[in-house]
């Protein structure tokens, strides 16, 4: 039978699939010639379908369940796409999860439901936090801590403490944690320190935003707690925790170190770091500020490739060459954000150094955070 090519003629899922696939800029030539040409959906190979079912999923976008919304939407166009979307494992490996808001006996059954059409895959989930009960939350999590391979949790005005431990999560590569809370930091941060006090051996990747630890919760940590990890973002009350960074990391390749820098670090001791290759260090110092980091008084970093800095006031220029000289390092890229204070003369020491050097000073990168 010839296709008509009115679209009141067409088939209720070709609409949603139309949709689909004009919103999709990286879709074949063949899929758009199949929905202009009106094929109907009983025509469309499996393969061509499971296609374009991945590509109106955002590859970075947290997928809630909810009938409205893809991947559950897919679910309900008619049996063969419910079939071919069930199954789909890679459809079902990103969740946002809602801890202590709505129904969550509801949550729990429409949580699990779509974990369990995962099938044994690698996990990334998001965690919003709204009180303190993180028994519950547990229970529905431990037939998969052995998968969830990405792990971002976020503690909102109700909730006081963290509901997980790192240290659970036997498959961990990747953890998120932050809060929009600004009062009751301190609690929040010392239940933080509690929950990755020891992370788990596959875990490389640590972000910690809006928590702010300080030397003695990172100086009780176990020396090998975080021994794995090769990237690092914290926010610290205090520059002197950066020795202790170093020495509870020696894999580390990138570090992202923000906090408050008007204290000096009170050492000594020479500090080498063999693996750090990116350094970013963002500060809270006025542009007339007259101290000094002692920051790169005390490093060595050999292979260090690139360095941003915003918000340290004055640029502690005769320390950086010092430590430039210690470490014969391989610099690469050198960026300095807004309130950090250079001279001309001194931008051109460091290309006459590395003369191939990606060298920006830029205002604009003037965020407290990367």
């Amino acid at each position: 039978m010839q296709t008509s090519h009115s679209n009141a003629n067409l088939p209720a899922g070709s609409h949603i699939l139309q949709n689909i696939v004009s919103n999709q800029h990286d879709v074949s030539y063949r899929h758009r010639q199949l929905i202009e040409d009106k094929v109907t959906i009983m025509q469309l190979p499996t393969e061509i379908l499971a296609q374009i079912f991945l590509y109106c999923i955002p590859e970075d976008g947290d997928r809630t369940p909810a009938q409205h919304l893809d991947p559950m939407l897919l679910t309900t166009v008619c049996r063969r796409w419910r079939e071919i979307s069930m199954d789909m494992s890679s459809l079902w490996c990103k969740l946002r999860l809602e801890v202590g808001r709505g129904n969550w006996q509801h949550r729990t059954f429409c949580y699990d439901t779509y974990l369990q059409r995962s099938r044994g895959r690698q996990l990334s989930l998001t965690l919003e936090c709204h009180n303190d009960d993180g028994k519950e939350l547990r229970s529905l999590l431990q037939p998969y801590v052995n998968q969830i391979s990405s792990l971002s949790c976020g503690l909102s005005s109700g909730a006081s403490s963290c509901p997980v431990v790192a240290a659970d999560f036997g498959g961990l590569e990747k953890l998120v944690m932050y809060t929009t809370r600004s009062d009751s930091a301190l609690t929040i941060a010392h239940s933080v320190a509690h929950s990755i006090a020891q992370l788990p051996p596959s875990m490389r990747s640590l972000t910690l935003t809006d928590l702010w630890l300080d030397l003695k919760m990172l100086s009780d940590f176990n020396p090998l707690a975080w021994v794995n990890l090769t990237n690092l973002e914290i926010v610290v009350d205090a520059l002197d925790c950066f020795p202790c960074l170093l020495r509870l990391c020696p894999n580390l390749s990138s570090l992202t170190v923000i906090g408050m820098f008007s204290s000096v670090i009170e050492t000594s001791e020479e500090l080498p770091h063999s693996k750090l290759q990116s350094l970013r260090i963002s500060g809270d110092l006025l542009l007339d500020w007259t101290g000094s980091l002692g920051l790169f008084d005390i490093i060595t970093l050999p292979n260090l490739r690139a360095i941003e800095a915003r918000d340290v006031g004055p640029w502690p220029h005769e320390a950086f060459k010092g430590f430039l000289t210690r470490s014969q390092c391989p610099l690469e890229s050198l960026i300095f954000g807004g309130g950090v204070v250079t001279t001309r003369q001194q931008l051109e020491e460091y290309r006459t150094i590395f003369p191939s050097l990606s060298l920006v000073t830029d205002p604009m990168r003037c965020s407290f955070y990367f």
